[in-house]
Parts: structure tokens; sequence; C-alpha cells
């Protein structure tokens, strides 16, 4: 099976200004406590949202490059036996290749950011 060359990871607002301001994200509290940067797959992003920021606004969307973060990616099982994007560093800005505020499409799916 061919893996995606992108995954996604849903920050807040401040988070987002974090990766913004010192070029680097290290991570949200679940992923400290988990040992690794939580990343989703295009076709995992609106579960991903549903399921675990529920309600929460002020959300943005990160497209990651995996390939620039080389073997620091794993893919590992989780919800429901699929495999996740689990990246074993901080998350540098540079590897990040479009951002923006999270947005629907009337479908209720969540739409990609799309880079400049």
């Amino acid at each position: 099976m061919t893996r995606p060359a992108t995954a996604y990871k849903v920050l807040t607002a401040d988070q987002m200004a974090v990766l913004e301001q010192e070029g680097v994200f290290t991570g949200a509290p679940v992923d400290v406590a988990d040992g690794y940067i939580h990343l989703s797959t295009a076709a995992q992003l609106t579960e991903t949202v549903d399921k675990h920021f529920a309600g929460q606004t002020d959300l943005y969307i990160a497209a990651v490059d995996l390939d620039a973060m080389g073997d620091a990616v794993k893919w590992e099982e989780s919800r429901g036996g699929q495999l996740f994007p689990h990246l074993y560093a901080d998350l540098p800005l540079a590897a990040v290749i479009a951002y923006g505020p999270m947005k629907r499409d009337d479908d209720g799916t969540v739409r990609l950011p799309v880079a400049g």
C-alpha cells in the first residue's frame, strides 16, 4: 500500500501561534503524554476532528510533508485498526507545506489547506 506523502495536524489557535512564532511545535498535551505528535491522513482528518475536537472553534489545519520528516514518521495502528502517521520528533514549520483556519465543506468534511 502506498502511503500518502502529506498528513495533517489539528492545532488550536494558540498552538498555531507557537508554531508560527517559534518555528517549531513540540506537541499538544496528548502528544506529549503519548510520546509522539498525532497526525491524520486526508481520509482520517474529518473523523479525527469530530472525535477529538468536537465543539471546539478556532482550530487550524497544518499540512505536513512526511518525506521531510523522514524516519521520525511511524505508521502505527490506532482507531479501528487504521494506520495513523505518528511523528516522533518536534514539528518544524519548515515541514508544514500549507496551513489555515479549519473550514468544512457543505457535507461537513474538513477542507484541506491549500498552499498559496
